[in-house]
């Protein structure tokens, strides 16, 4: 029997995921021919390390989820450079850019998603892009373009105050620029955060060289001066940033005639109106409206493999709670759940610790003994515990101080893993511990790219590149690290 024709659209991070996932349990490509189509001239690569780019700390090759020679190890038909743009159903082809077309049993749309341009004078061009002097950071090619234009010592605007602002804000200041972050919420990341939370990533982003203009809102960009804002004062700006949120790319499915209303409309299989065409990452909307995190599509992928293959028939997407991660100029936050309870909430148990002074805060809201939400700033054990522990389901330890403060857990490792027993997780995204990479180090001779293919560190959010490439320099280590 000839394997199944899948052609995946879109070649962004859950697309590549999936091809993974899909060679991992079909490696001789004797269930599933699969071919992978991306706009982009470059293979995938991990977005949620672009503000290192930006910050001049990682390189474009750093975070490469996979090099040129890999489709071909790896029996994957790839087409760069050319996007879909059009759909038959009924013939089941897709239309590319370049004038050809492709067959396929199954088609999967990961075609992610766009920047959002708010309705602020001056930010568009009047075609749906941004105007002079404005640009949009979702691709590498954005990444690239904002570094050449905010060189050491321009004045910078930053519209938006969310996890990519952030990010964004702070990457920029540690390349040189002179940045200033406007956000017209009363505090940074109000949708994550509680207002102490986002107090203190203020008081850090300041710290880092972050100009701060917090509950006030852009109402006028003039390119070469900046952006006025709605209290008449005028922010400098030779570049302006906006990152203000994105929308889902859904307009192949809706020229398909699919529902894409806040999302390609898809079920727990992760398949459209119509069963024979899929979606997943921040194009779907899998019962809840797309979240742009990296957890959801990931887990989306593995059901995604298993169904296609044939490994895991019975496999379903049931979307858990997401964890937004932020790790920027030194900034290390994780929040997911109820993050907004206070103290006093009469639904849940809440504790909390702050020492603003030096960037520290927990918060943890507890049904019974079981952890519903949390907020972890500057403090990375705690956040690793506290993620586990919601996702095991598992009950809190007595010691709750302990539990906020990370001792609840093995710690995860930081930029000096060498004391670390081989039980402790060095990447947090994978559950990648020290012991299995070394042991991948031995295997593949200590190559960071050959460690990221074994075992996935390093393709999360990026937080243990350091570690991995310390672990990667010992390639002598010998046998008998702790496991």
């Amino acid at each position: 029997m000839s394997p199944r024709r899948v052609v995946v659209a879109g070649y962004g991070m859950a697309a590549a995921r999936l091809a993974e996932l899909v060679r991992a349990a079909d490696p001789a490509g004797e269930r599933v021919a699969l071919t992978v189509v991306g706009a982009e001239p470059r293979p995938a690569y991990n977005r949620v390390l672009l503000s290192g780019v930006l910050a001049g700390t990682l390189t474009p090759a750093d975070i490469a989820l996979h090099d040129r020679g890999w489709a071909e190890r790896n029996r994957v038909g790839v087409r760069l450079g050319v996007p879909v743009t059009g759909l038959d159903r009924r013939g089941r082809r897709v239309r590319l850019a370049d004038g050809t077309s492709l067959g396929y049993d199954d088609l999967v749309l990961a075609t992610g998603g766009r920047p959002w341009l708010p309705p602020v004078e001056g930010l568009s061009d009047g075609r749906g892009g941004p105007a002079e002097g404005v640009a949009t950071l979702r691709d590498l090619a954005d990444c690239l373009r904002i570094r050449e234009l905010a060189r050491p010592g321009a004045p910078v605007a930053v519209l938006g105050g969310g996890v990519l602002g952030v990010e964004t804000a702070l990457g920029l200041a540690a390349a040189g620029a002179r940045v200033t972050l406007i956000h017209p919420a009363a505090h940074l990341m109000e949708r994550h955060l509680d207002r102490t939370a986002g107090m203190i990533l203020a008081r850090l982003c300041r710290a880092a060289g972050v100009r701060t203009a917090i509950g006030a809102a852009a109402v006028r960009h003039d390119p070469g001066e900046g952006v006025k804002l709605d209290d008449g004062s005028v922010v400098p700006a030779a570049l302006t940033v906006v990152t203000a949120g994105t929308r889902p790319e859904t307009a192949l499915a809706a020229r398909a005639g699919l529902a894409a209303d806040g999302g390609i409309a898809v079920d727990d299989r992760l398949r459209t109106a119509d069963p024979r065409v899929r979606a997943l990452g921040d194009c779907a909307r899998a019962g809840t409206p797309p979240q742009g995190l990296l957890r959801p599509a990931w887990e989306q992928a593995a059901v995604l493999a298993g169904l296609l293959t044939g490994t895991a028939p019975d496999a379903r997407y049931h979307a858990g709670a997401p964890v937004t991660r932020l790790r920027a100029g030194g900034v290390d936050l994780t929040a997911f759940g109820e993050t907004r309870l206070e103290t006093d909430s009469a639904d849940a148990e809440v504790i909390s610790y702050a020492d603003p002074a030096r960037g520290m805060y927990a918060k943890v809201a507890l049904d019974g003994d079981r952890v519903i939400g949390a907020i972890a700033l500057g403090l990375p054990d705690a956040a690793a515990a506290l993620v586990q522990l919601h996702d095991d389901g598992a009950p809190t330890p007595a010691d709750r101080p302990g539990l906020l403060l990370g001792r609840a857990l093995p710690p995860a490792a930081g930029p000096g893993p060498d004391s670390l027993p081989g039980t402790a997780l060095v990447c947090r995204c994978n559950s990648v511990t020290k012991a299995a990479l070394l042991r991948a180090v031995r295997e593949t001779g200590g190559d960071v790219a050959a460690l990221a293919r074994a075992t996935r560190a390093t393709t999360g959010c990026g937080d243990c590149l350091p570690a991995v490439r310390r672990l990667a320099a010992r390639r002598h280590e010998t046998e008998g690290t702790p496991a």
